[in-house]
């Protein structure tokens, strides 16, 4: 064990973890966000705390994990380099850990192109790979990025990473996750996985690699609302890879039925998923949809979560 992370527990232990996520409010809301914790309470091990998603500015992935942490919930702290420099980041990394949050997922974060602030810079001091490297180094060897030496215990981050098995060249999706295990990623995300196909065949290039041996490997799943959302994200989402059939699932059903038709493919796709070898857990990405979590593990055989 690196970290006393309940996600690092309920892993090392061999059973399949589960995560959700939470997006922060656009606001002082702190109710909003002890509301969707309460959603995911004993459906999950530990809950992502997205930061400034889609470049929109919300409250902070800081304030929300600890308010989530007073929840009783295991928050993972999200970090994007789009919008802080190397001082920054570590500073919010110690600060995290004092206040009880050992559990973070590394990111580089959406261009603001996308977001409420087009004009705004993106910073990306460092990338994603070399924050994966800096909090390792944090942990392990108790110094900050800049060489000097921390005073007191190191931050003990259970540290995780993404990867997109469906971005091109696909060729390649492998080498750079190999590269993020390298610098210390304890576990990975995976994008929202409706290719199940092209997903297996990148988990070939893992295993032959011996890369699911090295980290944990959490498939990324998305719970779809409607057909309409399912267009959206097969010819308007960047990295992401939607088979004409799922639409074609979804168009056929009546529009209230839609949703449910969502949730059952959800739970179909963890079935399947179940049997690769190398996933080690689920990463539920019901987005502004946290009531459905319970339903989706329950039905997938994942629930009660383990105690550890």
């Amino acid at each position: 064990m690196k970290t006393e992370s309940n996600l690092e527990k309920v892993l090392a232990a061999g059973h399949l973890a589960v995560t959700s996520e939470c997006g922060p409010p656009r606001g002082a809301i702190p109710e909003e966000v002890v509301t969707k914790s309460k959603h995911l309470e004993g459906f999950v091990d530990a809950v992502n705390i997205t930061d400034n998603q889609t470049a929109m500015v919300r409250m902070s992935s800081f304030a929300a994990s600890v308010i989530t942490r007073q929840q009783g919930l295991h928050p993972l702290l999200q970090m994007v380099t789009r919008d802080r420099n190397r001082l920054a980041m570590q500073a919010d990394i110690i600060g995290a850990y004092s206040l009880g949050i050992d559990t973070m997922l590394c990111l580089s974060g959406d261009h603001t192109k996308f977001g409420d602030h087009p004009m705004a810079a993106n910073v990306h001091d460092i990338d994603s790979i070399q924050l994966v490297q800096m909090v390792r180094d944090m942990r392990d060897e108790g110094r900050f990025q800049g060489g000097a030496e921390m005073r007191g215990p190191p931050p003990k981050m259970f540290i995780g990473a993404a990867a997109n098995p469906f971005a091109d060249p696909f060729e390649l999706r492998v080498m750079r996750l190999a590269k993020k295990i390298k610098a210390g990623a304890d576990f990975i995300q995976t994008q929202c996985i409706f290719n199940i196909d092209k997903f297996e065949k990148w988990m070939e290039g893992v295993r032959a690699r011996g890369l699911h041996e090295q980290c944990y490997i959490l498939a990324g799943v998305t719970p779809i609302k409607s057909v309409g959302a399912a267009r959206y994200m097969k010819n308007r989402v960047p990295g992401m890879d939607v088979p004409q059939e799922i639409v074609d699932r979804m168009a056929a059903v009546p529009k209230e039925k839609q949703p449910d038709e969502g949730v059952d493919i959800c739970v179909e796709t963890i079935e399947r998923l179940k049997n690769v070898e190398g996933v080690a857990g689920f990463h539920i990405m019901a987005i502004e949809w946290e009531e459905k979590v319970g339903e989706i593990v329950k039905r997938a055989g994942l629930y009660p979560r383990p105690q550890v």
